[in-house]
């Protein structure tokens, strides 16, 4: 089986490192799906989204992140997020209630919004 080493750091800790066989992530240019030997790669991270990194032991994890930048080579993929949470992580009910907080009517709010309705959508995906 092809692979790629993985490493998956937000600015306050390293969440993941490891060896992958598939990860998809949404950039400012659309969805990307990467697998070993694709093309280099610079990427900016859309600020609210869901990352899934498909592991070779056959596990797969996924991630709320909220802006950064994904570097890939062909056999490196390097995820630098602002924030990021692993999805076993995500406190559920204060997500919702951070969306339901949230005053979309404002840029700002509109942010939390999306940041809460990311880490919601990485939760159920893992669940």
């Amino acid at each position: 089986m092809a692979e790629m080493t993985v490493e998956l750091v937000a600015v306050e800790r390293q969440l993941w490192s490891g060896d992958a066989s598939f990860i998809v992530a949404r950039t400012t240019e659309g969805e990307i799906g990467v697998l070993p030997g694709h093309v280099s790669t610079l990427a900016e991270l859309e600020k609210a989204a869901v990352v899934r990194i498909d592991s070779t032991d056959g596990k797969s994890l996924t991630v709320a992140v909220h802006g950064g930048f994904l570097s890939i080579t062909p056999d490196t993929v390097t995820i630098l997020a602002e924030m990021a949470e692993l999805s076993d992580e995500i406190d559920v009910e204060r997500a919702r209630s951070a969306q339901d907080r949230a005053d979309t009517s404002t840029d700002e709010g509109a942010a939390a919004a999306a940041r809460a309705e990311t880490r919601l959508k990485a939760a159920d995906a893992s669940g």
